[in-house]
């Protein structure tokens, strides 16, 4: 097992590969390296190589590379479906009908093959439980008792807080105006979800916008705050898992698609403290029953096609802060 770290990118972009299959990945390094220990249980066979890094720095890695006709990862497993939307659309994937798919609702895979949701990372609220109040529902941070007690990670920064954005802003009874509201309440929106965590930990600020994992993950280990699945519903990123159009290792990329959706994957998935994608797996510690945690709905194509005027819109609305 070779883990390839790609600090050293020039290094990576003229690697030879000799494993029977590549894989380019956003899972933090503990994760991805139990997502391919486990992956070779079940397949002693196949020899993975595996490249971590943030999804936008790996896209952009990714990018150069198929601009210089190199195509090295045989398969992705990213943050976003935003993401894998536009390689789709820039045809750079390869379609596969997984079976496993059978059990998954279909809002959490391409109707066409082209990536299946592995997980689900919520967004919602937190609080400090020194705070004055607590939030149940998004419309909460509009209030006056919240005003200027806001972090907010920035969709300009975050991926997950883009489409946090996108599914917001297309919610009717939400809007553009509550992002208005958020901003005349002084909702400080920078950087990403570590940055909220801090912030509300230690107090600076009392509410924030964060994923669920990093929250309960904290308060379990002794943070004094509390995450809220909003009543109106949360928002997701699913970690798509997609095939490259040109893999050169086709059949192990399905195997290892197919593992990822399987039970076993999905219990790996429980085990490491994330929300399955397969409903019939239980809820990691901390996180309410499935039946009580509600998302809105999200069209990811529709997100893609708007992303450059959202972020657009978010900044002109930000900037009068």
């Amino acid at each position: 097992m070779r883990f390839l770290s790609c600090v050293i990118a020039a290094v990576c972009a003229n690697t030879v590969w000799a494993a029977d299959l590549v894989l380019y990945t956003s899972q933090p390094n503990e994760d991805a390296q139990q997502t391919v220990d486990a992956f070779n249980k079940a397949h002693p066979d196949i020899e993975v190589e595996w490249v971590r890094d943030g999804t936008t720095k790996l896209m952009a890695k990714l990018q150069a590379e198929l601009q210089s006709g190199v195509v090295n990862p045989d398969v992705l497993l990213i943050a976003d479906a935003v993401t894998m939307e536009a390689l789709k659309q820039d045809d750079r994937l390869a379609p596969y009908q997984s079976a496993e798919a059978e059990a998954y609702d279909e809002s959490l895979y391409d109707a066409e093959g082209y990536y299946y949701g592995t997980k689900l990372i919520t967004t919602g609220l937190v609080y400090n439980n020194r705070a004055a109040e607590q939030p149940a529902a998004w419309q909460d941070l509009t209030k006056p008792e919240y005003d200027n007690l806001i972090a907010m990670p920035s969709p300009l920064y975050s991926g997950a807080a883009l489409i946090t954005l996108s599914t917001l802003t297309s919610n009717p009874k939400l809007g553009w105006d509550y992002y208005q509201a958020l901003a005349d309440n002084h909702a400080a929106a920078q950087g990403g979800n570590g940055g909220v965590l801090k912030d509300v930990s230690a107090g600076s600020k009392a509410y924030g916008v964060i994923v669920d994992y990093l929250a309960i993950r904290e308060a379990q280990k002794g943070a004094p705050i509390t995450f809220v699945f909003p009543q109106e519903g949360g928002t997701a990123v699913t970690e798509p898992v997609a095939i490259m159009k040109d893999a050169k290792h086709r059949g192990a990329a399905e195997k290892f698609v197919d593992f990822l959706l399987s039970q076993d994957g999905q219990a790996l998935v429980l085990s490491q403290g994330y929300l399955p994608a397969r409903e019939d797996l239980g809820v990691p510690e901390g996180f309410p029953a499935r039946d009580q945690i509600k998302l809105m709905p999200f069209d990811a194509a529709a997100a893609l096609e708007n992303s450059e005027a959202d972020k657009q819109r978010f900044g002109e609305i930000f900037s009068t802060q």
